[in-house]
């Protein structure tokens, strides 16, 4: 919440890469909050109403404040965006402290976000301030009728029903431990070289994901047994479907042909040896020919053609 708010004071001094930063840092901290309160076991319903509270001041007061000053200073329409996208934010809080408590959800559900979770909305708002300050000039992302229409635009993802990936839920496995330490050494080095590339850089990665998170989310309400079970079973599970549905085709109408031709051969050699003819099925062709060939192996074994009776013993 103070980060939140020294965000405002920041932006009326005319000091937007410290607003952003301040913005940027209340998100992280607002990542660590809940699991710190679970670690130290001080989770209590009002420290949940204060997290609310300070997300609403952090990702929807403070970035719309800021947006006003930036570029809609004096601007009455600007003000309404800014109200809008501050009003979409408590919106989208008050909707997930519901969600917490509902029960008939699918096991499947605590993956995802339903809309664009508060912290990634606030900073997604300021991404035409972030390209400005990164860029040096002005041009087509920073203005007003651009900026406005990019607001209302994240304040409608924020209270939609569009599945987003939920962090929380995300295990590492063992093997990609050790490259995801370099990728987060890398990213520590490149936020704080470039820092509003970097973040830039992540907003865009962020809402290029959206369109993932929407298919599996999709998928996984259509395969009810892949809800329960590891990531690497899901893996197979999937390829399994995609294997037999592949480009929506039939299996090959040849193998059903030539499984009938073998049981149609099999029955007449049946009943040329047996003299007693038996029509089978397609799906009976295995066991027929697993016949005929033991006959063939047996008339093998004794040295004599399959039409030759077995000379009689004679008396000594």
């Amino acid at each position: 919440m103070c980060a939140g708010l020294s965000a405002a004071q920041f932006a009326l001094s005319g000091n937007f890469p410290a607003a952003i930063a301040a913005i940027a840092v209340a998100a992280v901290l607002d990542s660590l909050d809940g699991r710190i309160a679970r670690l130290l076991d001080a989770t209590s319903k009002m420290g949940a109403e204060l997290d609310s509270l300070a997300d609403a001041i952090s990702f929807g007061v403070s970035p719309a404040l800021v947006l006003y000053i930036w570029k809609f200073d004096g601007n009455r329409l600007g003000w309404v965006v800014s109200l809008i996208f501050a009003v979409c934010i408590i919106l989208r809080l008050a909707r997930f402290n519901t969600l917490l408590d509902d029960t008939e959800q699918p096991p499947y559900a605590k993956e995802f976000f339903v809309g664009v979770p508060a912290p990634a909305g606030g900073l997604l708002a300021l991404l035409p301030l972030i390209l400005t300050l990164q860029i040096g000039h002005d041009g087509w992302w920073s203005s007003v009728p651009v900026v406005m229409a990019w607001s209302v635009a994240i304040a409608a993802l924020l209270i939609s029903r569009i599945p987003t990936l939920s962090v929380k839920t995300f295990r590492v496995p063992a093997r990609m431990v050790a490259p995801l330490l370099v990728l987060v050494g890398l990213a520590a080095a490149a936020v704080i070289t470039y820092p509003m590339l970097a973040l830039a850089s992540a907003l865009v990665i962020y809402l290029a994901h959206v369109p993932y998170a929407v298919r599996r989310s999709q998928w996984l309400a259509n395969h009810p047994e892949a809800w329960d079970v590891p990531p690497k079973e899901r893996r197979a599970i999937r390829r399994a479907h995609g294997a037999t549905r592949r480009l929506g085709l039939r299996p090959p109408m040849r193998r059903v042909a030539g499984a009938a031709k073998r049981a149609v051969s099999a029955a007449r050699r049946n009943g040329n040896g047996g003299g007693q003819r038996r029509m089978l099925l397609p799906a009976d062709s295995n066991r027929p020919r697993r016949a005929v060939l033991r006959g063939r192996d047996g008339w093998r074994r004794t040295g004599l053609r399959r039409n030759q009776t077995r000379p009689q013993a004679k008396d000594q």
